[in-house]
């Protein structure tokens, strides 16, 4: 854990002193905790791929038509928003000369774009076989872990948030980056209208009243994007969850997503 990561984790630590122990009798663990992670990649998985696999995702590569270019890999990198080329460069380091290394120019080029120019079907079948390297989903892994999962997970524990409030922090983070953009509005934005509708467990809030004003702000969000209009990841999914008092995700855990049904039986 680095440093940062330390020093939030102690500060929610001493603030919960006495809770350590959810409604269920269990243990409280943060996101973090290998289990946990595994089921926040399924939950994503489900609404970035459709499917709860997400380590078969890897080699996933299509223009879903968002306006920002191809959407790849275990998150949805994207194209045109940079991560994709960072996911690139990594593999890079690890693996010289690889056959994504000769598109590092053209991610350049397009970033903040839509374009497939320079890119096409030599890239994304380069994307595709990568994924068949232990170093190309090694640094898929890392960019997942520095640009979002850390520091969604970080913020939340620095929140006084469960593992599902970390989790829906951490799916915000995927879903729409930290900061505002073109056309979107990021996690910070989201994060600031919630505080001024509730105060966060860390402040002495209640948590699930907390985590619905931030639902309510990640809804809104979703409706103001072009590219974006389907709020069932929020309103048949984590909503959910927050109703039924799941705050360790606790299974079983039964949502839809984009019409689609799923489950997770057993954490």
């Amino acid at each position: 854990m680095k440093p940062l990561r330390l020093a939030l984790a102690a500060t929610v630590a001493l603030a919960l002193t006495g809770c350590s122990a959810s409604a269920s009798g269990s243990p409280e663990r943060s996101l973090d905790d290998p289990a946990k992670k595994d089921i926040a990649m399924r939950l994503v998985s489900s609404a970035e791929n459709s499917s709860l696999d997400w380590k078969a995702q890897y080699g996933y590569i299509e223009d879903i038509g968002d306006g920002r270019g191809y959407t790849a890999g275990i998150i949805g990198f994207c194209s045109g928003t940079g991560d994709m080329l960072k996911v690139v460069e990594r593999y890079a380091k690890a693996r010289p000369g690889n056959a994504l290394a000769r598109f590092r120019p053209a991610l350049r080029a397009v970033e903040g774009s839509d374009s497939h120019e320079g890119l096409g079907a030599a890239f994304t079948s380069a994307w595709t076989k990568a994924a068949g390297d232990r170093a190309f989903r090694a640094a898929q892994d890392a960019e997942r872990d520095e640009a979002y999962f850390d520091p969604a997970v970080a913020r939340g524990e620095a929140d006084g948030l469960s593992s599902l409030g970390q989790f829906i922090y951490y799916d915000a983070y995927v879903m729409h980056g930290y900061a505002d953009a073109k056309g979107s509005v990021g996690f910070r934005t989201m994060r600031a209208e919630a505080l001024a509708a509730a105060d966060p467990p860390s402040e002495g809030g209640d948590e699930e009243a907390y985590l619905n004003a931030f639902l309510d702000a990640r809804v809104a969000a979703i409706r103001r994007e072009p590219s974006h209009s389907d709020t069932s990841r929020v309103e048949t999914a984590q909503r959910v969850f927050v109703r039924e008092g799941r705050l360790q995700l606790e299974t079983p855990l039964v949502w839809r997503v984009y019409g689609e049904s799923f489950r997770i039986s057993g954490g």
